[in-house]
């Protein structure tokens, strides 16, 4: 059943309005007609089985069947701090994270980063990327769309990191010792309900200054396994594994 998130001001007691490009897919891309099902996600994370009454060129109109009572959010709040990467690798790494269960994307511009987005890059890229969290989103029936944040500096992530209860990097360098604090041990000690911050480096990782200074401001670096993760890998790495460790291992421990 296709799904897809519909703005507050559409929503109107039984009934549900669907605007914008979504009315080209259900008229054109699956050929709806009224009558027809959809589930119809409100901002505040609620979901809805609607029924189409009537397909107009402006607007979707729907009535709500029944509330939906199930979420398939991750049980912690994880933010992926992406150093940007080149060509479009962020759009997968957006694309899958979303899939994956991340609550919003962080682009940084970090030293080793060799993209460089000017003011009209960033907005145009912005807005694609909330439309890939968006399609994604309704493909992998989560209740909400992750935040796309505008890209920061290496000095705004410190100052945004104050917001988070546990916060970590994966850097290489961590790897290489026999003393490297493993990425588990971390994960054990988060709650659930917490927010977790996690930083990936671009292509060429994190230097050796900005690893200091995420030290000072209480990251916790963490070696991904043995092998050292292209960019692009790292963060789904990380999703699966806190998906893995929050979800589907606590749930059978509880079937035991």
């Amino acid at each position: 059943m296709q799904r897809y998130f519909v703005p507050e001001e559409n929503w109107h007691l039984e009934s549900v309005t669907i605007t914008g490009d979504d009315i080209h897919h259900i008229n054109r891309v699956v050929r709806m007609k009224p009558g027809d099902k959809i589930i119809c996600n409100h901002p505040d994370g609620h979901a809805a089985r609607c029924e189409i009454s009537s397909i107009e060129s402006d607007a979707v109109y729907s009535k709500v069947v029944e509330w939906l009572d199930q979420s398939v959010e991750l049980p912690i709040d994880v933010t992926i701090v992406q150093g940007l990467p080149k060509g479009d690798k962020l759009d997968l790494i957006i694309q899958k994270g979303t899939e994956l269960g991340a609550k919003a994307f962080i682009p940084l511009q970090a030293a080793r980063s060799v993209v460089k987005w000017d003011h009209k890059k960033l907005q145009k890229k912005t807005e694609r990327f909330a439309k890939i969290a968006k399609e994604a989103s309704e493909q992998s029936h989560r209740n909400h769309i992750p935040e796309i944040k505008q890209t920061m500096s290496f000095t705004e992530l410190i100052e945004e990191s104050n917001y988070y209860d546990v916060k970590i990097f994966a850097y290489e360098e961590e790897a290489k010792t026999k003393h490297y604090q493993a990425y588990g041990d971390i994960l054990k000690k988060i709650k659930v309900g917490q927010k977790l911050l996690v930083l990936i480096g671009p292509e060429g990782g994190i230097a050796e200054q900005e690893a200091e200074r995420l030290k000072e401001a209480d990251f916790h670096p963490v070696r991904l396994g043995p092998r050292i993760l292209r960019t692009e890998t790292a963060a789904l790495y990380i999703l699966a594994s806190i998906s893995y460790h929050f979800e589907e291992l606590r749930w059978n421990e509880c079937q035991l």
